[in-house]
């Protein structure tokens, strides 16, 4: 061996073990890379999208409520939410020189949302923790531009959709609302809020370290609408009963009311209004009483209004004719230490002056002379005591007593409208089945294409007849404010005495006229009722009959239904739709 390789074998040496070193490290390095891009790259992706990919839900479209004429009642506009990352915005360095940090973003934000700069930063420190904080729900746009530029970190906005309400308060029982969350609280919202809501979406989108969104990842599931929902309702007939509902409420200072219009050959509900009401579209006053939809679930003995279905049911068991008598004399009937008084001795009189006179006496005569479930019978077919089942929520269901024996008192009392209690939506339902030749149709608050299947409860003629005794009632009896130029009109009025804590209260009273047109061939039904009238006018002929007057003359014309009164009378309108009255319990 020379010198000059003892020099350069050490060096060799060194050379090679630490290119092996540096190879070797490649290798493994070059491994590792492979392995977590190719072997292990679905784990690693899935925790840099756990980190940086979020999810969140795409709002859907509620459906809209419309009336059947496609007017909308309910809608949904859409809105911005602004929203914030307090977790994010506290891991910001501070640097005040700068302006850097939580405190400044705070005091930048508090400016531009115009509110006080310690309340926001109190929200903030109590959300540190959280990743998702509300600061502002459903803003308009320009709202919701104006804080998006402050750029402030962790701040961001997401689409949300507010339900809005066209008719307001005229609509308002019916419809109901949402929560800020878009979900039903009342009424039709309520009631058919799983088809309404529709099925909601998701995207992913990227994040940075500040949590705010840096680009989208795209739509994994698309947003289906909720459905449309086609009502019964006719809002120009909802507005016209209404504006006149609440006119006689303030007229007579009466605590509450309803009216309910239907289409006696559909069952469809045209109208349905109550006093008091409330604007569903700014319920920052709103209080609970005003929410009830007092058409469907308030109850009350309705008094004179069923003696029409006690001359029904006379008629309908064989022994009467429309031309048989009843004596009254002497105007009272005792049971025991009960009494039933007329407001005069009527004497001996036919059906048709027994509705016109509202005999109490009269009703309870025959409903004795019956067998003793025959006023009950007929009172169930027409749906008394069952709910009229329109799926609306809290419906009431209503009174209608059975006993294995009844004893006399409690005939003569059902006979003319006590001891039994109603909604104004079944009041009306009687009177529509009497309106339809007796034949019962499924009232309803969807629009109809054809009639629906029914079932006859009272024989066609037997109908005519009583109809045609309640066009009378108008004509001469209690109900001449309820007579519309150039139509003719059958009802009935009732002047119903309260129910206190002690019985019954002799100065507070509930008023009511129930009724049809045109009574030549029925189309619609309706029934006004007012509760607790002050002042000197109570009686229902007095304070409910002007009522259905003004609305049904609208609906008539409004819907195009021909008058059916002769040419000749046609133009004859009342001097005075005010007649005297004297007391009589249920007249």
């Amino acid at each position: 061996m020379n010198i000059e390789d003892s020099v350069h074998t050490p060096g060799k040496w060194r050379f090679r073990f630490v290119y092996g070193v540096a190879l070797l490290l490649f290798l493994i390095a070059g491994g590792r890379l492979f392995y977590l891009t190719v072997v292990d790259k679905a784990f690693l992706q899935n925790q840099g999208e756990m980190r940086a990919v979020r999810t969140e839900a795409i709002p859907a479209t509620r459906g809209m409520i419309l009336d059947r004429r496609g007017e909308p009642l309910a809608v949904s506009t859409p809105t911005w939410t602004i929203i914030a990352n307090p977790r994010a915005l506290w891991k910001l360095p501070r640097d005040p020189s700068l302006n850097i940090g939580p405190e400044q973003e705070i005091k930048r934000l508090a400016e531009v949302m115009g509110v006080g700069r310690a309340w926001l930063q109190e929200r903030f420190e109590a959300n540190k923790t959280r990743s998702f904080m509300y600061l502002r729900r459903q803003i308009p746009p320009h709202e919701a531009d104006a804080i998006m530029a402050a750029n402030v970190v962790g701040v961001s906005k997401t689409k949300e959709y507010k339900r809005f309400y066209p008719a307001g308060e005229v609509a308002s029982h019916v419809v109901g609302f949402t929560n800020i969350d878009d979900k039903g609280q009342e009424g039709i919202e309520l009631a058919y809020d799983q088809a309404l809501e529709g099925q909601p979406g998701r995207r992913s989108y990227v994040k940075d370290l500040t949590g705010n969104i840096i680009r989208g990842v795209g739509v994994e599931e698309a947003e289906h609408p909720g459905e449309n929902i086609e009502l019964s309702i006719d809002l120009r007939l909802q507005y016209l009963a209404y504006r006149e509902l609440k006119a006689a409420v303030t007229e007579h200072r009466a605590t509450s009311a309803s009216a309910v219009i239907l289409d006696v050959k559909t069952g469809e509900i045209l109208a349905m209004v109550n006093q008091p009401s409330y604007n569903p579209n700014d319920r920052s006053k709103l209080e609970y009483e005003e929410l009830r939809n007092r058409a469907v679930i308030d109850l009350f003995e309705p008094g004179s209004t069923m003696k029409p279905f006690t001359i029904s049911a006379a008629l309908m068991s064989g022994q009467y004719t429309t031309e048989t008598t009843i004596d009254t004399s002497p105007g009272y009937l005792r049971f025991g230490r009960y009494t039933i008084r007329d407001a005069a001795n009527y004497g001996v009189i036919d059906f048709e002056k027994l509705l016109i006179k509202s005999s109490n006496v009269g009703a309870s005569k025959i409903a004795l002379s019956l067998p003793q479930d025959a006023v009950w019978n007929i009172d169930y077919e027409l749906g008394i005591g069952s709910p009229v089942g329109i799926g609306f929520p809290g419906e009431a269901s209503g009174v209608l007593p059975s006993h294995p024996k009844w004893h006399p008192s409690e005939i003569a009392t059902l006979s003319y409208g006590y001891g039994l209690s109603v909604s104004t939506l079944q009041l009306a339902q009687a009177y529509m089945v009497l309106a339809n030749d007796g034949y019962r149709v499924p009232v309803t608050m969807f629009k109809q294409d054809a009639p629906p299947a029914g079932k006859q409860v009272i024989p066609q003629k037997v109908a005519h007849d009583v109809v045609k005794m309640m066009e009378s009632v108008v004509q001469r009896g209690s109900g001449k404010a309820a007579q519309i130029p150039g139509y003719r009109v059958a009802g009935k009025t009732g002047t119903v005495h309260k129910v206190g804590s002690k019985g019954y209260e002799y100065d507070q009273y509930i008023a009511l006229f129930a009724g049809v047109a045109p009574a030549s061939n029925p189309r619609l039904a309706m029934v006004v009722m007012i509760n607790d009238p002050k002042g000197r006018e109570y009686y229902g002929g007095e304070v409910a009959a002007p009522v259905f007057s003004r609305v049904m003359e609208g609906a008539l014309t409004t819907l195009n239904i021909y008058p059916d009164l002769p040419e000749g009378l046609r133009e004859v309108r009342l001097e005075s739709k005010k007649v005297p009255y004297q007391v009589v319990q249920g007249g």
